[in-house]
């Protein structure tokens, strides 16, 4: 009964510090990067689709991402997809090749998404001590109705905190990361 408490809160603690990993890639550095335009869909053939299954997406350089559309006639449906997403980017079109220069980060726009980036790292910690409450309730659970002693419930919690502090450690890890991955130049 234990073990599948803390199992159950390693599983879900591992699903937030890969939550969180998801949301910091699409945080852009000044590198081009594939992922960036992961999050953008587009109509294909009447349904929305993510961008990567309508188009190839490729980095041409540091600064430059290429979308090249399997079909000629998607290259203005995926060049305004682009301009209206969040990214603030301005695709260039040539031909069927559109390309998505990324301008460069001024200092005050990096201080900006560090802001962000320790914004997410916070909500991912409280995802993770949320999790850690969970398993303490259910542990009290089993104390309450007997099924396990009070010498059990003292490891247990232990065990429970022990999880929540290496899950903590590891988005703290992932911050770090992308902080410094943010301030290069």
């Amino acid at each position: 009964m234990l073990d599948e408490i803390l199992k159950d809160a390693e599983t879900r603690m591992g699903k937030s510090v890969a939550a969180l990993q998801t949301e910091l890639t699409k945080i852009r550095t000044g590198r081009a990067h594939t992922s960036l335009l992961d999050h953008i869909t587009v109509e294909y053939y009447g349904s929305e689709v993510p961008l990567n299954q309508a188009a190839n997406v490729g980095v041409e350089d540091s600064r430059t991402l290429t979308v090249t559309p399997w079909e000629k006639d998607m290259v203005p449906v995926i060049e305004k997809a682009i301009m209206a997403s969040d990214l603030g980017l301005n695709p260039a079109t040539a031909g069927t090749v559109i390309r998505v220069p990324l301008p460069p980060l001024t200092e005050e726009r990096r201080k900006d998404m560090i802001r962000v980036v320790r914004n997410e790292a916070e909500g991912g910690r409280i995802a993770v001590r949320n999790i850690r409450r969970d398993a303490m309730h259910d542990v009290k659970e089993l104390l309450r109705e007997k099924m396990i002693g009070e010498d059990e419930e003292r490891r247990a919690e232990g065990d429970i905190q022990t999880i929540t502090d290496k899950y903590v450690a590891e988005i703290d890890d992932v911050l770090a990361a992308k902080e410094s991955e943010l301030m290069e130049v």
